[in-house]
């Protein structure tokens, strides 16, 4: 039996061990604990532990398969979309729209100034409609904005729509964060996150052959090739959001694909981890805890030094590669492995961490291997030394990117405030995209001294060494809490106060 497993069983036993009163030595939390499964008959009262699990084992496969196949489908759109104009650039777009030096680098720029402007609202008005709303109207919004992408005829027109799109789509990534924790236990989403976010890996794989394919179009209505690479993605994610209104579901509890015990066997086991119940809850005091809590701004240290070389990378791989000797066709396809090895290694990290608890770890460990790829990017201009770089680049960057945010959903209780911080969190680490489209200078082609820097930097500081301090101060408050050094203040807090209190309470464990 894993830990987890054990973990499972001993919050099961405890809930249904505990009386209906405080008065047998329960603690605040195990009593709320047994007023809201009081609520919530048990669909499998008098079955065998084992028939318990086995049941749970179904329950989640079907969530797994409704749930993450389509959620990854929207990122990949949404990755695929942001980034194809580093496609489009090697495909003459500057050229033909008259861009001077400089202004591919606003266009790429003006985008996250809108997603990250946009972006910590964004949860808000998720729990405010529902997701199935919600993520139709971004999804087809965005869709038709990528389509006239493709129509705008000089760099006013391509900064319009860059501008838009970057508002557009600020809600799908930190509502589909939110929105998995709202499904699944914590010691669950780090997996779910990860496969989740490979999608952003496989987009970057997916988008060179798609890019290397629909360029062969080039002359068709008279348009450039370019223009048909967003036509096409964009119509197709138009296409896609449309079937979001029967492939969403709001909540567990009213999920169209779970059968009435199942919904409930949902809100139990979420209930017995103490993520809360989902659709409720909206009190601006949540928000407010999320402002005044270190650890918000922690995650955000940590989450810029994830999303600067992301962006750095994904946007400007194929200009890396172009400046290694690769043209054309030859620099998309090029761009292939080294997303299919990033892919790989998230998926990976996310099964670990979930397995082990080690967050904080994993990002230290992987991180490593994307300062060693810089390292060779900046100390050689041999193009199979870089090259080789681009592989431990992608390989140490994109598994943080899910991993952090597990590690934000772990340690952050009451849905609000959740939804909150991570869109403070993502919200902050996109508006670094504004770093990473000005550090690629064309004047330094091929060796790119400032951009390789710059990454490293980031890496090394902000995500290295965030991750560190953030492992050191949540160890040491686990330990305070374990020696009772909280117990005093706690005491003195009213039942009201305790609930906006959230992770802050003394038996909370934050995940490491």
């Amino acid at each position: 039996m894993s830990d987890f497993e054990k973990r499972e069983d001993s919050e099961n036993a405890d809930v249904e061990s505990s009386s209906a009163g405080e008065s047998k030595g329960q603690t605040a939390i195990e009593y709320e604990r047994a007023q809201l499964l009081a609520n919530l008959p048990d669909p499998d009262a008098g079955k065998t532990e084992e028939e318990r699990k086995a049941i749970d084992r179904k329950l989640m496969w079907k969530v797994d398969l409704w749930l993450i196949p389509w959620l990854s489908l929207l990122y990949l759109l949404s990755f695929l979309d942001r980034t194809n104009i580093g496609n489009a650039r090697l495909e003459g777009m500057e050229d033909d729209l008259g861009m001077v030096p400089g202004d591919y680098n606003m266009a790429l720029t003006i985008f996250f100034i809108g997603y990250a402007v946009a972006e910590p609202l964004t949860n808000t008005i998720l729990k405010r409609f529902t997701p199935r709303i919600f993520f139709t109207g971004i999804i087809i919004l965005w869709g038709i904005i990528m389509t006239l992408m493709g129509l705008v005829r000089n760099n006013a027109g391509l900064l319009a729509a860059r501008w838009f799109l970057g508002i557009a789509e600020a809600g799908l990534f930190p509502g589909v964060n939110y929105y998995l924790s709202c499904w699944y236990k914590s010691s669950e989403i780090g997996r779910r996150s990860a496969i989740f976010f490979s999608a952003a890996a496989l987009a970057g794989s997916f988008g060179g052959l798609l890019a290397a394919a629909i360029a062969q179009m080039d002359g068709i209505g008279n348009m450039p090739g370019w223009s048909w690479i967003f036509i096409i993605e964009g119509l197709a994610t138009v296409f896609v959001g449309l079937f979001c209104w029967w492939m969403v579901f709001d909540w567990p509890e009213t999920a169209r694909f779970l059968s009435p015990d199942d919904r409930i066997r949902m809100q139990r086991r979420l209930i017995i981890d103490r993520q809360g119940r989902t659709a409720e809850d909206f009190d601006k005091r949540h928000i407010y805890e999320a402002l005044l809590d270190w650890k918000t701004y922690g995650y955000m240290f940590i989450y810029m030094g994830c999303l600067t070389p992301l962006y750095a990378f994904s946007l400007f791989l194929p200009t890396i590669l172009r400046a290694m000797g690769y043209a054309g066709t030859q620099a998309q396809l090029h761009s292939v492995p080294p997303y299919a090895v990033a892919a790989t290694c998230t998926v990976l990290v996310g099964f670990y961490a979930d397995r082990t608890r080690w967050r904080g770890y994993c990002n230290i460990a992987t991180v490593v291997l994307a300062i060693i790829g810089f390292i060779m990017l900046l100390a050689t201009s041999n193009p199979r030394v870089q090259y080789a770089g681009t592989f431990l680049g992608a390989a140490g960057i994109y598994p943080t990117i899910s991993n952090t945010l597990s590690w934000v959903n772990n340690n952050t209780e009451g849905s609000l405030k959740r939804a909150f911080v991570l869109g403070m969190v993502v919200g902050w680490g996109n508006l670094n995209g504004v770093v990473s489209s000005n550090i690629f200078l064309d004047r330094e082609n091929p060796r790119y001294w400032t951009g390789h820097s710059v990454v490293l930097a980031y890496l090394v500081v902000f995500l290295f060494g965030g991750s560190i301090f953030m492992h050191i101060a949540l160890r040491i408050t686990n330990r305070n809490r374990k020696a009772g050094k909280m117990d005093a203040k706690w005491a003195k807090m009213t039942e009201e106060q305790r609930w906006i209190a959230g992770d802050r309470r003394p038996d909370f464990v934050y995940t490491l």
